[in-house]
């Protein structure tokens, strides 16, 4: 146990570094630029260090900052909510920084940069709520209210995976984290590519925001499988589909993202109201973002009502 709890602490140690910079910094900080192989590449400050064209554009705290943070999710330290003082938009800025340069709310134009980190966080908002129709606010206020399920049903481990992510004997792996993982193997996936021990550990989840921001980006920014598209790839339009894809209905935008991340679970099944909650969201997102909803596009894009799953049944990768 040691060991993973020494790398527990070296990231968490690098985040507060990174935390500290975010701080002191008080206005947007113009890129270096330099060029490799006849393309321009930048670094940005702290938030985008990493030599990649993504960073030549602008940050994400350059257009999205604390107050608007504050409207998307007004109601998350709320009395009645159940992660009080948990969230905060250090915490998701901090997390961003290591996908910035990957392209997460940088790829495009500024537009269709807030448009991503509204469409990331619809998922985030609609996942972690607990706001009901009549709730002070309106429904779509309470986003971010979770941090993990209340009252899990089960233990969420699967024995095939027993060679790969070895259920931890006592441990459950129920819903954590802002796109709330489920299942050792998901665990397992999650914290092998974040350098954290979460097989062992899952409820490093519910106690670090910033890590629990992280594995949603991560999940959102990583294939489910390979040859297949990420959310930020149908989302951004890195994503080409084929003939078959077309045929299937599976067209770029926000319904691709669901179908992506939660495929027949949510795809499929025309308007269900798990899919209409997310896109709720997002559309809210839009509006307190300055965007609007009319930039979503139209419904076949918007939902995935009609889209055909990337990964039927089993084989799907989220909760």
């Amino acid at each position: 146990m040691d060991q993973p709890k020494h790398r527990y602490l070296h990231v968490f140690a690098a985040m507060a570094i990174a935390l500290a910079v975010f701080v002191s910094a008080e206005e947007s900080v113009k890129p270096l630029v330099k060029t490799v192989k006849g393309k321009k590449v930048c670094t940005k400050g702290w938030e985008c260090k990493v030599w990649s064209v993504y960073c030549c554009n602008q940050t994400i705290s350059d257009y999205f900052q604390s107050y608007q943070f504050e409207n998307l999710f007004s109601k998350r330290n709320s009395p009645v909510a159940h992660a009080v003082g948990f969230w905060d938009y250090r915490s998701f800025i901090t997390a961003s920084a290591d996908y910035q340069h990957l392209g997460f709310g940088t790829t495009g134009t500024k537009h269709t940069a807030m448009k991503e980190v509204a469409a990331f966080l619809g998922h985030v908002g609609s996942k972690t709520s607990c706001g009901y129709g009549v709730a002070t606010g309106g429904p779509l206020a309470w986003g971010l209210c979770y941090n993990k399920e209340m009252s899990p049903s089960k233990l969420y481990c699967d024995d095939y995976y027993k060679l790969t992510y070895p259920c931890t004997p006592g441990v459950s792996y129920h819903g954590r984290g802002a796109l709330p993982l489920y299942w050792n193997y998901n665990y397992g996936k999650t914290g092998e590519a974040l350098k954290v021990d979460l097989l062992s550990n899952p409820e490093y989840l519910e106690q670090n925001a910033t890590l629990a921001f992280q594995a949603a980006i991560w999940r959102w920014m990583t294939p489910v499988k390979k040859h297949q598209p990420s959310a930020h790839d149908v989302f951004v339009g890195n994503w080409k589909p084929t003939k078959n894809d077309t045929l299937s209905k599976r067209l770029p935008g926000f319904g691709a993202t669901m179908n992506v991340l939660y495929s027949d679970q949510v795809c499929g099944q025309g308007d269900v109201d798990s899919m209409s909650n997310m896109v709720s969201h997002y559309l809210y997102y839009l509006d307190l973002m300055g965007v609007g909803r009319e930039e979503a596009g139209p419904h076949e894009t918007l939902t995935c009502a009609e889209q055909k799953p990337f990964n039927p049944s089993s084989d799907s990768a989220s909760s």
